[in-house]
Order: structure tokens, then C-alpha cells, then sequence
């Protein structure tokens, strides 16, 4: 099926690791020019395998996406290197654990300043230039389960975030809709990623229990739908949240 990527130029926040590595790999494989934001990681064996693999154009973009200056500079660079952006993938994210009793202040106020607010800089800075320049784009924003059941282990700060970005996703659709600007959201459930492997080895058997397809899900599959909404073929959908997650979360 053709998605219509080709050329296109995405921005991926915390798209070295996990979930934002299978995205960028699934965008450049459908020939999109993809922007890798990361603070910490190493994109080079990313950015290598991309070119080895579909020959687009990636490079990479260092900064913390909470941070109103950096989102600034990141943005710039895209442009420089790119040219203008115009799909945004929000999943920059973190996952401490704390039970909310132990939980101190800087914990809850980082944790939602990396899942919530970096969402909130990055497409205020998107729409800002979409529309001085009179062009259109489409975000699409990865929550969680989380947001929808809460957390039993010690996650609250993490699923109060997701939750509020499964929310703004809604009210910034409609915002955008008049403009033609798309916003959507995927819902991962327990996913194969080093963020979550621990939690995995520790709790196997309550994960599965939860999951009715009975597996752990694959980085590629989240992916997949993260490209189908911001293809052409997803062109009348907006404020939607795509659940995967192996039948946790049923609708």
C-alpha cells in the first residue's frame, strides 16, 4: 500500500530507542527524509542502518524536547538539514518508577515535563510555523494504556501524563482541523523495549494476563500504525487514538 511518505521530512522525538527507532526505520523505509531528536543516546548505528537499508536522508537532532529554546534550535536544524517539517511524531518519554507516597516533587514534575509538556512545545512550535508559512502537517502523538487503566506499579506521574496527552491530542485536533492540520494519537500497550524489559522479566505472568493475544508487542507494530496516520491513507482522520496493544484496551 502507498502511504504517499516519500520525501516527506519527519521529526521524531526519542527516536533513538525503542518504539521511536522502529518509527524512524518504518519512515525511511517508505522513502520519508527523518529527523532522530535524542539527548543521550548515540544515533550513529541508527542513522547508518537507515541509510544502508532505504538510501533517505536522516540526520540527527540533539536536544530536550521539554525545553522551549531547544525545541526552537531543533526545529531549525530539521529546516537546515532537511527542509521544512511536516510530520511530528511525539514520543520522547520516560518511565521512572515511585509509588505516589515516596514520589518527590522533581520526579512529578520531570516526568510530566518529558511525556506532556515536550508534546505541548513541539507542536506549539509545528502549528506556529505551519501557519506563518501557510502549510500543513500532521502530528501524531504516542500515549499510552496507561493513560485509559492507571497503574498499579508505581507509574502514576507516567499515566497522569499520558493522560493528559491523550486529551490534548483531542483538543488540539479540533483546533487544528479548520487549518487542515491532523492530529492523532497510538496507544501502545507492553511493548518489547529496554525502557520496559525489567518490568517484563519481573512481572511476566500479570502482563500476560492482561494481554489477550497472549504476547508481548514488537516495536515494527506500534510503528505501523504510527505511519498509517500520518500517511495520506489515514487523510480523514483526526483526534483518533489507534490502541495497540494485543486486546488490553478494547473499544
Amino acid at each position: 500500500m502507498e502511504l504517499g511518505l516519500k520525501h516527506r521530512v519527519a521529526l521524531v522525538t526519542g527516536g533513538a530507542r525503542g518504539l521511536g527507532r522502529a518509527i524512524c526505520l518504518g519512515l525511511a523505509d517508505e522513502g520519508a527524509r527523518v529527523a532522530v531528536n535524542c539527548v543521550r543516546s548515540d544515533p550513529a548505528a541508527l542513522l547508518g542502518e537507515i541509510r544502508q537499508r532505504s538510501g533517505a536522508p536522516a540526520i540527527a537532532v540533539r536536544g530536550d524536547v521539554s525545553r522551549a529554546a531547544d525545541v526552537r534550535a531543533i526545529f531549525d536544524e530539521v529546516e537546515r538539514g532537511l527542509g521544512p517539517l511536516e510530520i511530528l511524531i511525539n514520543n520522547a518519554g520516560t518511565w521512572p518508577r515511585a509509588l505516589v507516597r515516596d514520589m518527590s516533587e522533581d520526579e512529578w514534575e520531570r516526568t510530566l515535563a518529558v511525556n506532556l509538556t515536550a508534546a505541548f512545545l513541539t507542536c506549539r512550535e509545528a502549528v506556529r510555523r505551519w501557519s506563518a508559512a501557510g502549510r500543513v502537517g500532521r502530528i501524531v502523538n504516542v500515549t499510552s494504556q496507561a493513560a485509559y487503566h492507571g497503574t498499579t506499579t508505581g507509574h502514576a506521574h507516567y499515566a497522569a501524563a499520558k493522560a493528559g496527552l491523550a486529551n490534548f491530542t483531542i483538543s488540539l485536533a479540533r483546533e487544528l482541523a479548520p487549518q487542515g492540520i491532523r492530529v492523532n494519537a497510538v496507544a501502545p500497550g507492553f511493548m518489547d523495549t529496554d525502557m520496559a524489559s525489567e518490568a517484563w522479566r519481573q512481572n511476566q505472568a500479570r502482563y500476560l494476563a492482561r494481554i489477550p493475544l497472549g504476547r508481548i508487542g514488537d516495536p515494527a507494530e506500534v510503528a505501523s500504525a504510527v505511519l498509517f496516520l500520518a500517511s495520506e491513507r489515514a487523510s480523514y482522520i483526526t483526534g483518533a487514538t489507534l490502541h495497540v496493544n494485543g486486546g488490553m484496551e478494547m473499544r
